[in-house]
Order: C-alpha cells, then structure tokens, then sequence
C-alpha cells in the first residue's frame, strides 16, 4: 500500500543520507591519521612505520599484523618514500581513489610546510648552538623508533611472534642471513637482493608443496 511505500522510500533516503555522511568520514578520517603520521614521524621511512602500524592497525583496525607486513613489502617494491605508499596503499584498500587522495595528503601536508619552515630556519640559523642540540637530540630517538620497527618486521617474518616452534619460519631466518651477507660483505645492490630472497623462497614454496 502507499503508507507501506512511503515508510520504505524514507528508510532507504535515511540509509542513502548515513551512507554518504560516513563516506564522507571515512575520508576525514584517513585524512587525519595519516596527517598525525606526517607530523610526527620524525627520520622518515622507517622511523614512521611504528607511528604507521599504530594508526592503521591497533587504533583504526584497517589492516591486520600479518596484512601491515604485506603492506611494508608492497611499500619497499614500490617507487617512492614508504610513509607515502602506505597512506595510498591504505587510503585506497578502505576507501578507493578518493580515500587514497585524502591518506596521502593528509601525509604529505605536515612535511610540506614543517620542511619549507625549517629549511627558512636552517638556513638562516644553522650556526647557533641551540638547532645542533636538538638534532643530536632527536637523532637516537629516530634511531630507536628505526630499530623497533626493524625488530617487529623480522619477528612478523620468522613467525616469532606466534610464539610457538611450529609457527617458526626456518627457511626465512636463513634467507635472512644469506641476503645480510650479500649486502654487507660483497655489498650488493639491494633491488637484486631483493629479488633474489624472493626467487628463494618462491623456490622453497614449490619444492615443500
């Protein structure tokens, strides 16, 4: 009946009204936690993954553990600084192009002005005493934060944070090792390295199923 149809038409206008507002949200949302990501990871690249991995997957939930591993190895594959290609990376896995556009900005912002600001200021008084002991500061903590993340990406890789023997990934410990061994000792070019540790495991895969 028409009162049937004209209760139906206005729950699907609230729906349609909800659905935009929480689109347009979600890319608020993307947008500030990615500009809380560019403002405060100081060092760049690595330093930012613990500020990235606390965004994205304890507070938001957008990624889990295992899928922010995925998220670094796509991130080192791809051209560009990985603070970057992981707010496209997010921004378009939760909310498409747009969502990619907003994460990315809201990135590259903080950077954009801090950088033009301090570089003014680095420039005018890179002399004073006061700018070097905030960098020598600020260097070990950029440091610690490098390590951390470096630690918690290794564990994620070897199954060590699984906690259980069976979980231990064996294989990846020794590919490890041999691409350490490339890169430090005969100083090898980390994009062959790179493609050759997954040619490795890419083998092993095949041999063990």
């Amino acid at each position: 009946n028409i009162h049937y149809i004209a209760v139906h038409c206005c729950r699907r206008y609230k729906d349609l009204i909800t659905s935009r507002k929480e689109g347009r949200m979600i890319y608020l949302k993307l947008f500030i936690s990615f500009l809380k990501i560019g403002a405060f990871s100081f060092g760049g690249g690595y330093a930012a993954m613990p500020l990235i991995e606390s965004e994205v997957v304890n507070t938001n939930h957008w990624l889990s553990t295992a899928e922010f591993g995925d998220l670094i190895t796509i991130s080192q594959m791809t051209p560009g600084p990985i603070a970057i290609n992981s707010a496209t990376f997010v921004g378009i896995r939760i909310a498409g192009v747009f969502g990619a556009m907003a994460a990315t900005l809201g990135c590259i912002l903080p950077a954009l002005i801090l950088v033009t600001v301090i570089a003014w200021l680095y420039m005018k008084y890179k002399k004073m005493s006061m700018l070097q002991s905030v960098l020598a500061v600020l260097r070990p903590a950029v440091v610690a934060m490098i390590a951390i993340s470096g630690v918690k990406i290794l564990m994620q890789a070897f199954g060590l944070d699984m906690m259980t023997i069976k979980s231990i990934r064996l294989h990846m410990i020794v590919i490890f090792c041999v691409c350490m061994v490339l890169l430090i000792k005969y100083n090898k070019n980390p994009i062959s390295v790179m493609v050759f540790a997954g040619v490795l495991n890419l083998l092993y895969n095949v041999l063990t199923d």
